[in-house]
């Protein structure tokens, strides 16, 4: 699609995710590219800084490390003695590794044991929750991935009868059921996309628009999964929310 773009010679060319911006940044070095949203976009070699991305490429990035401490807080609000949490990834994903460095620094901040369990294919999801359950983790943190977020219902399923109280990375989940999510307000990033392409099409640079983070984010919960848990949310949790689905 992105070289179908270059031959139908498009002004400007928006992707909404790592890997379409990184067949864009393959198929041309000359149309803009807007980027809005990407986990990592310099660790990968995508732009140059954020400051200065140069070349043809900029937009927004998710990159966001206070959401790791966040979400362990929100974890600790709610499960005081909070001491092992076990944290389901994808390790294939662009920007894993950054957002568990990120999780394991804001763990020992608060004194919490990290168990990273990888999900490299959906089939992997019950054994990682059983790998929970053996391991006595106290809760369970869900990373963004595309693997995670399409079986989500599993996922969340998984957390009920494990018991787990979980913290998830987007809204939907705790709309299928999930406790409750902390995250960047994607629709956000989207909007703001836009200013970049009015301001390439009246004769910025891409080069020189310096890649943009997160400035909203999104605290969702969900009472009724609460109440199963046996959870009840503290007050500054439930004032702090965005959502709260009853």
């Amino acid at each position: 699609l992105a070289e179908e773009f270059v031959r139908l010679k498009v002004e400007i060319i928006i992707t909404a995710g790592a890997s379409a911006t990184r067949a864009a940044k393959k198929a041309t070095s000359t149309i803009p590219i807007v980027m809005a949203q990407d986990s990592d976009p310099v660790g990968k070699g995508v732009v140059a800084s954020l400051a200065r991305p140069g070349g043809n490429i900029t937009g927004l990035s998710t990159l966001a490390p206070e959401i790791s401490a966040k979400q362990l807080d929100l974890l600790k609000e709610i499960i005081p003695g909070l001491s092992r949490v076990a944290v389901l990834g994808t390790s294939t994903r662009p920007g894993n590794a950054q957002t568990l460095i990120e999780v394991e620094r804001a763990a020992q901040t608060i004194g919490v044991k990290i168990r990273y369990l990888d999900v490299l294919d959906p089939k992997n999801i019950e054994t990682a929750f059983g790998a929970a359950r053996k391991e006595r983790a106290d809760a369970v943190l869900v990373l963004a991935g595309r693997k995670l977020v399409t079986r989500r219902t599993q996922i969340v399923e998984l957390a009920a009868n494990s018991r787990f109280p979980a913290v998830y990375p987007f809204p939907v989940y705790v709309e299928a059921g999930g406790l409750m999510s902390y995250g960047i307000r994607r629709s956000d990033l989207f909007r703001r996309a836009a200013t970049y392409v009015d301001k390439i099409l009246k004769g910025a640079n891409p080069g020189d628009l310096p890649v943009q983070l997160p400035t909203k984010f999104d605290l969702v919960i969900n009472l009724k999964t609460a109440k199963a848990l046996g959870i009840t949310f503290p007050p500054s949790i439930m004032l702090s929310a965005d959502k709260v689905i009853e």
